[in-house]
């Protein structure tokens, strides 16, 4: 990297006491290790345009003039004064306006880095955020092995079939999903993983090996016969030959996961409501149930965490209230009421709806002292990083074991704002008005799986679609892998729904 040539226009930069007055630019307006100078800079680092403080506050390198990149005021700047280059605030990206692009230049982020480990050891941090170097023998490793593996538009390296070991396609739909999950292949191909337990017990191990089976670029179906094992071990309801519940199945691989995982303090991950583990950080959300008495108005509020949300379908012998067509959101997902059909939204109304408990249960309330009747409402107080839906197809009653087969229209993107509960408490003030905002990504989610279940309650056959690379789609089907288009996974009918955040802030 240091020997390829980088922007030629950072050397009208360097004239004169340049690195000086880089290292100043640094020490006071983007790393700030003292008080003083992040105070100063609190002040001072707004943009001389808007006076906004946000937006991407970025600095002239040859002058002392700070503007917004989101409004394209530093752009504005550089154009009339020819100033091509300006150093980003909050991370220290030197940007180049000829280039239209942040730079590499081994000087300048010489200094960024000495700077920054100044500032660091400043506040008391230490290394604990250093940057990763390479080591000796890493770069050793790199130069004895030029080839890599590139990574292309139409690459299939992840996709590989999973041979049916008699009736397991209840497993293998929710492996594919799993090794399909963008954070979670993440943590197991950078090894993060560190056992405790015995290797040939620990589910944690063998789906870390199961992602490099996946990753590894072999073709060839992958025969998961350890998994099974050790799922029949660590979850007896499942063990046996006969076809089992998807649904089932991947609650019952979070719960082990889970368990067998550590947190930071090295204990065991029993409190699902204090936990670190990977599970918990990618598919753990807080679901809030606000109960109202009818007689004084008071609100008793509990957080559950959950791991998957289940839908009621129309068709099923729990009353589906009626629908107002394209009204409370969701033409805002991007769903369509034209064909009549039930959409995802839909659903999720009538989840976060409130319900009336009625006289037969009726709840003591802590404000009247006695028991009376109340409402519930569940909305969503934390959304999981992954959201799973899973929408109950399969009614077991007393009277009657049925699939219900009901279509359910379902979007590639969904914004679960309307079902906050803070949205509810801006309703109730007054205050919530539901539009699109393009610039509030934190409850907007993107379509990555779909479990579909084909056949009838006693005999069926589980298959999963799954993306790969932003709009590739490809179904599974145990062995054999086949290219979907869009309007096949949107078409089919839907059992499992997985949808991963599209904006995630790293802490």
């Amino acid at each position: 990297m240091d020997n390829e040539p980088g922007c030629p226009h950072v050397n009208s930069f360097k004239v004169d006491n340049w690195k000086q007055n880089l290292r100043v630019i640094y020490q006071c307006f983007v790393w700030s290790g003292s008080a003083e100078t992040r105070k100063r800079k609190a002040k001072s680092c707004i943009c001389h345009m808007c006076g906004a403080h946000l937006n991407r506050l970025h600095s002239c390198l040859y002058c002392v003039f700070f503007a917004c990149f989101a409004k394209k005021h530093i752009h504005e700047h550089a154009k009339s004064k020819r100033h091509n280059l300006a150093i980003d605030l909050l991370y220290g990206g030197i940007y180049c306006f000829m280039c239209q692009d942040y730079i590499y230049d081994k000087d300048m982020e010489q200094i960024a880095k000495e700077e920054q480990r100044k500032a660091w050891k400043l506040q008391g941090i230490g290394e604990k955020y250093s940057t990763w170097e390479p080591t000796k023998r890493e770069l050793e490793l790199l130069r004895h092995n030029p080839k890599r593996r590139r990574i292309t538009s139409n690459c299939t390296i992840g996709l590989r079939g999973l041979i049916n070991l008699g009736n397991t396609c209840f497993m293998n739909c929710i492996v594919q999903a799993l090794t399909h999950t963008p954070l979670l292949r993440d943590f197991f191909l950078s090894d993060r993983h560190k056992c405790e337990m015995q290797s040939n017990s620990c589910l944690v191990c063998e789906m870390s090996q199961l992602f490099q089976e996946f990753y590894s670029g072999h073709r060839s179906p992958h025969i998961p016969f350890r998994l099974l094992h050790l799922v029949w071990t660590h979850a007896r309801h499942l063990a046996g030959y006969e076809q089992q519940d998807a649904h089932e199945f991947l609650i019952a691989a979070l719960d082990v996961l889970h368990r067998h995982c550590k947190d930071d303090n090295g204990k065991k991950a029993n409190n699902p409501n204090h936990c670190n583990c990977i599970i918990d950080q990618i598919f753990t959300g807080g679901l809030q149930s606000d109960v109202t008495c009818q007689v004084c108005h008071g609100v008793s509020t509990t957080i559950d965490p959950f791991w998957d949300i289940s839908l009621d379908l129309p068709g099923s012998s729990t009353p589906f209230w009626p629908l107002s067509p394209g009204g409370d959101g969701s033409a805002l997902n991007g769903e369509s009421h034209t064909t009549g059909a039930t959409t995802l939204t839909d659903c999720l109304r009538r989840f976060t709806r409130p319900e009336h408990l009625g006289s037969s249960a009726k709840i003591k309330c802590s404000g009247c002292h006695s028991y009376q009747e109340s409402t519930k409402q569940l909305t969503m107080k934390k959304l999981p990083i992954v959201a799973c839906f899973h929408l109950k197809r399969f009614e077991h009653s007393a009277k009657l074991r049925r699939k219900i087969t009901t279509y359910v229209s379902f979007p590639l993107e969904l914004d679960m704002t309307p079902f906050m509960a803070s949205s509810k408490e801006s309703r109730m003030n007054g205050q919530y008005q539901q539009t699109v905002d393009p610039f509030n990504n934190d409850n907007k989610y993107s379509l990555f799986a779909v479990v579909n279940h084909q056949g009838t309650l006693e005999s069926g056959h589980y298959t999963t679609f799954i993306r790969q690379h932003k709009d590739q789609w490809f179904k599974c089907d145990d062995a054999i892998i086949t290219k979907a288009s869009i309007k096949d996974v949107l078409d089919s009918e839907g059992y499992l729904l997985f949808y991963h955040k599209q904006f995630l802030e790293y802490e």
